[in-house]
């Protein structure tokens, strides 16, 4: 109860700081407690702009807000002054002049007809956004040595925000601030305030973007601000702009559009709302059967908005995080997502026609074609892979989302796109689709960001990359751009090969040998591997860390080789391979054919195994 008060007591403080561009703050019964609109009377700024903040250095600065029609507003900051006269619409704005970065506190006076409002603690320096889903939102505070983390975040020129999740198709042009109850965390937590990273405040902020913004500033010792825009459970069509989406011309996209368009049509409110008190009175029958008290159930009375409002409607988030902050000025942005999208059969065919042109509108967004953006591919999930189910493994669509991650990142860096960054998750294991190994994630996309935006090309940062693909007698020949070996130091795994029946096996994978020493000591090119099997007589093409949560073990360093192939045979290419059948769906695995598959790959996985036994024990029987 003692931090609450105290909690509160910081925030009411605050607030006072910039109380006239908003109201006073609403004291609520239960558990929400704060909410500041977005847009309040009188002269007042976008909640974007508060004490505490960091502004985007090297790019000019725009600021804007509300006050009444035809009202003069002043604007001074850094030395300049800048006036701007409130629309009919009651909008204005100003731009002030690029401004290099800057570690010494600023203020900012904002003067209109009746009202003074004043912003402190103002740093100039790079503002980095934090999109994605759970993996992306997971807090520092739950990842593993979160705790060292946290008693360790004594950063004041790190700054927090996270943007409140709105919800609705309609472009907001702002957003509340709030503090609220959660139930998921069982803890109050704000949203739309800047706040100073101290071991108090980066509690409930993302570990990824922490980590990342941590090492940044310690390298560049350049003020840094986190603005959390992740959100759990969304799919990427969410965080597409909808006019982008329908020029989309592809059956999956459109199809998309149609699906969500039929859900909002034939919503129901009131079918709905009997739906939940029939639902209720079962429930509360339930509980006086087991002689539970009932006595403080209330049957639902709201009607409810139903699919027109939900998170994931096609450009639904777009609309509600990110058009409400379009036009201020950054950095970059990292985008970590793809694990709700990976529940859709063939999840991954839209996924790969919208990522890039998603980029390409986030750029636009925040008016820079060249900003930085840092993706980090799909993380583990589900059982890891081993030889007993190496095949039975490969069966899932979350294998195919982390390759569209791959393949957009390979193709705009091909196109020349030289702010376009990538990190592999999938080497921080775990059986769980939050893995909690967060901190070498975000330190493994800060190394992107510090040789590709900072300047310090020393930094390893890209992916060994696998230049040449040759067969030659029964073998593949892979070249890569690098060293790699193994990072456990023992054999090479999670190379897979097949011949033209598109049926893989494990693959036995060495370096290349280029002679001996004068010690005798067989002498390996770390840059060439043969992939072989016994079971393969005639390859034609490998798979490398084909898992969710992958049998794969090379890095160059402490940089993974990426999961890819060289394939580009669907599941249901493989189920026909597997089962003689084809689909019932042309291309689309339905879930009995997706068991089918599975079974058939554990009868090889175990068909496999039993021949390398009877292999290892005629063996020893020499």
């Amino acid at each position: 109860m003692k931090k609450l008060t105290l909690a509160l007591l910081t925030l009411l403080t605050a607030l006072l700081t910039v109380s006239a561009a908003a109201p006073k703050p609403k004291l609520e019964t239960g558990k929400d407690l704060i909410e500041v609109p977005a847009m309040g009377s009188g002269l007042c700024l976008h909640n974007l702009f508060q004490s505490d903040m960091v502004l985007q250095r090297d790019k000019p600065i725009r600021i804007w807000g509300w006050a009444a029609p035809g009202e003069t507003v002043t604007v001074t900051f850094a030395g300049q002054t800048q006036t701007a006269t409130a629309a009919a619409d009651r909008s204005w704005k100003v731009t002030f002049s690029a401004q290099p970065a800057n570690t010494t506190p600023q203020e900012m006076v904002f003067k209109g007809k009746n009202q003074t409002i004043a912003l402190k603690n103002i740093l100039i320096g790079d503002v980095w956004l934090l999109g994605g889903q759970s993996n992306m939102e997971f807090p520092i505070s739950n990842v593993d040595n979160g705790d060292l983390e946290v008693a360790s975040a004594n950063f004041p020129n790190i700054r927090l925000l996270t943007v409140p999740q709105q919800n609705g198709p309609d472009a907001k042009t702002a957003f509340p601030r709030w503090y609220r109850w959660s139930d998921w965390d069982k803890t109050h937590f704000r949203q739309g305030f800047w706040d100073t990273c101290t071991p108090e405040s980066v509690h409930h902020m993302s570990a990824i973007g922490y980590v990342f913004a941590r090492r940044i500033h310690m390298a560049t010792q350049i003020p840094i601000g986190l603005i959390n825009v992740s959100r759990g459970g969304t799919c990427i069509e969410t965080w597409t702009p909808l006019e982008l989406l329908k020029s989309i011309k592809t059956p999956e996209v459109q199809a998309k559009l149609v699906e969500w368009d039929k859900k909002v049509a034939e919503f129901n409110p009131q079918k709905d709302l009997a739906e939940r008190i029939q639902k209720f009175n079962e429930r509360t029958k339930q509980m006086q059967a087991k002689g539970q008290d009932v006595s403080g159930r209330t049957p639902p009375t709201d009607l409810q908005p139903g699919p027109a409002l939900d998170m994931n409607r096609p450009g639904n988030c777009y609309a509600s995080v990110i058009a409400p902050i379009t036009g201020l000025a950054v950095k970059g942005a990292l985008w970590h997502q793809g694990y709700n999208n990976a529940l859709e059969p063939n999840g991954h065919v839209m996924y790969y026609q919208l990522f890039a042109p998603m980029i390409k509108a986030w750029r636009t967004a925040f008016n820079d074609p060249n900003m930085a953006f840092g993706i980090i591919s799909q993380c583990t999930d589900g059982e890891p892979q081993d030889l007993n189910n190496f095949l039975s493994r490969t069966v899932d669509e979350g294998i195919l989302i982390r390759d569209a991650h791959y393949q957009t990142f390979l193709d705009l860096q091909k196109a020349g796109d030289k702010h376009i960054g990538f990190a592999s998750s999938f080497d921080q294991r775990r059986n769980w689709f939050h893995p909690q190994i967060k901190i070498p994630v975000g330190e493994r996309i800060a190394r992107w960001a510090l040789a590709s935006e900072y300047g310090m090309k020393q930094i390893r940062w890209q992916p060994p990359t696998i230049k040449e693909m040759q067969i030659e007698d029964g073998k593949i020949v892979l070249t890569i751009d690098v060293d790699v070996k193994p990072y456990n130091d023992g054999p090479i795994l999670g190379f897979a090969i097949a011949g033209k029946d598109g049926k893989f096996q494990p693959a036995t994978a060495k370096f290349l040998e280029k002679g001996k020493d004068g010690r005798n000591r067989v002498q390996s090119d770390k840059q060439v591997i043969i992939l072989s099997s016994p079971l393969v007589p005639a390859p034609t093409h490998y798979r490398y860390g084909w898992c969710r949560n992958p049998l794969a073990n090379l890095a160059s360093g402490t940089i993974p080789l990426t999961p890819q192939r060289s394939d580009n045979w669907s599941m249901a290419d493989t189920y026909e391979a597997y089962t003689g059948k084809k689909c019932a769906v042309p291309g689309v695995l339905n879930g009995q054919e997706n068991h089918e598959l599975v079974a058939a790959l554990k009868a090889a996985d175990l068909e496999r195994r039993i021949a390398e036994a009877k292999a290892l024990l005629k063996e020893t029987q020499k």
